[in-house]
């Protein structure tokens, strides 16, 4: 199974709109795939999360407990190699994670990652993209 990676921005877009893509695009991933965390993606996540602007959407505690199940599903890895190809430095933890992970891809919906595609052989696509894509 592939090891695929999702940034805030699709996780978020998946707890705020049921049914949509991101949330299709998420349900694939944690059926079909294996989704890859680390420390510092999995706090950007729940930082983004509980961002007093989602709480309306969210509901009291849904990204928490949401999270939490993405969490306990997902295989860890703790990157050691420092990337600083992303123009916007703070997403570089999600390059960092692919390449430890050897991650086939990462699912984002932030331009920053997106016109980096592909990378080092690691597609970066968007949620409506990776449902379109067959990873071995």
């Amino acid at each position: 199974m592939a090891n695929i990676v999702f940034d805030a921005s699709s996780i978020v877009g998946a707890l705020l709109k049921p049914d949509s893509v991101p949330e299709q695009a998420l349900l694939r991933a944690r059926f079909d795939y294996v989704i890859c965390l680390s420390d510092a993606v999995e706090a950007e996540i729940r930082e983004v999360l509980g961002r007093p602007r989602f709480t309306r959407y969210l509901g009291d505690g849904r990204g928490e407990r949401v999270m939490d199940l993405v969490a306990s599903a997902a295989v860890r890895f703790s990157p050691s190699v420092v990337v600083q190809d992303c123009r916007d430095a703070k997403d570089n933890k999600y390059l960092e994670l692919a390449l430890a992970a050897e991650a086939a891809a990462i699912v984002s919906s932030d331009n920053d990652l997106l016109v980096l595609d592909p990378w080092r052989g690691i597609r970066i696509v968007t949620p409506a993209q990776f449902l379109d894509l067959q990873f071995v």
